[in-house]
Order: C-alpha cells, then structure tokens, then sequence
C-alpha cells in the first residue's frame, strides 16, 4: 500500500494508493484504507457533481418547450419552493428530470436511483412513477395511456406523485413563470446529498 504513479492524482496528501490492478487482488487490509478515503471522496465530491451534470444543459437549445430542462429543473424547484414543502422536496424537484437527455424514457428512474439514498421512499417512488402520472396531462399525444396511473391508485404514494406532476411539473414549462438561479439551490442539494444515507 504505496503511492505508485498513476493515472489520477489522489484527492488528500496522506492518502494511499491501493497498489493492486484487479479487485479480484485487493485484501481486507486494502478495503480498510480504500473505504475511509472513498466515503470521505464521496462527501466532499457527489453534491458538486451531481450539481455540474445538471449544469451542462444550461445553455442548451430546445426541441419545442419554451424552456431547456435545465430551465424546467430550477423552474420547478422555485414552485415547490414557493409552495412551503422542506428542502428534500425542493432538491427532489430540482433534480426530477436531471436524466432525460441522456435517458429519457427512463429519466424518472434515473433520478430514483440517484437520490435513493438521500431521500425519502415517498420521493423515490414519486421520481420511479412521474413519467407515467404525466400521461394524464398528454392530451392527444400518440399512443399515450392517459389513465395508466389508475393501476397504482390506492398506493401510499399515489396523491402525491399526482400533485407533484399537476402542480409543479407539467407547469414548468413557462419562460414568464419565476424561475430562481441554481445558486439558491445548491445548499441544500450539499444538505441533501451529504446527510447520512437511508441504506
């Protein structure tokens, strides 16, 4: 367990490199020093992250909302904001659609596994559900099941994925709607993210 020359610098003097090249080599003496220096990478590093991959939609062009998703992202996150509920639900819409360039026809999944550890099951079974509650404001989209939510009606979680969709999310679509800049956001995603995880 010597520092080697490697690829990447490691993140704090004192640091160790685990000098092995395969997992199938590494010891529980090796994991003891990688896991401290991993969770304290982690700490320091996934809100910012996290934060950076939203970033880069900020200047991007549209395919025919008024707005980018980044736009849609802080527009929502302002809503639920203004609309009193906690942090945890603020950060959640902030990031509810923060895959669907990259994945969208499983962004709400992508967000679900995203902040699964961070937040509560209510807000990961609402981001896992969302496209699907969606459909119900889909008027005369093609081949949409409007009414596909109503196989989940009666789940705990049923009322407030509708409302998160038919408040917020299917509203924030609008260039006059206010619209606060991330940098309000931030703390609490460096909240959110570095609080102790649910699993």
């Amino acid at each position: 367990m010597t520092d080697v020359k490697a690829g990447a610098a490691l993140h704090r003097p004192g640091w160790s490199y685990i000098d092995k090249n395969k997992l199938d080599d590494f010891t529980a003496a090796d994991w003891s020093i990688m896991e401290p220096q991993r969770q304290l990478f982690y700490a320091e590093h996934q809100a910012a992250h996290v934060l950076a991959l939203m970033s880069l939609e900020k200047d991007h062009k549209t395919f025919g909302y008024r707005v980018n998703n980044y736009q849609h992202g802080l527009q929502t996150a302002t809503m639920v904001m203004r609309a009193g509920h906690d942090e945890e639900a603020i950060v959640v819409a902030l990031l509810h659609d923060i895959g669907f360039v990259a994945c969208p026809s499983t962004h709400g999944e992508f967000a679900a596994a995203l902040l699964a550890a961070h937040v509560s099951e209510k807000h990961r079974w609402m981001l896992t559900h969302h496209q699907i509650f969606q459909q119900i404001h889909l008027n005369g989209y093609p081949g949409v099941d409007m009414h596909e939510r109503e196989k989940w009606r009666g789940h705990s979680h049923f009322e407030w994925t509708a409302e998160f969709v038919e408040q917020f999310d299917q509203r924030a679509i609008d260039p006059g709607r206010e619209t606060l800049p991330l940098e309000v956001f931030v703390p609490l995603v460096h909240r959110v993210f570095t609080r102790p995880q649910r699993f």
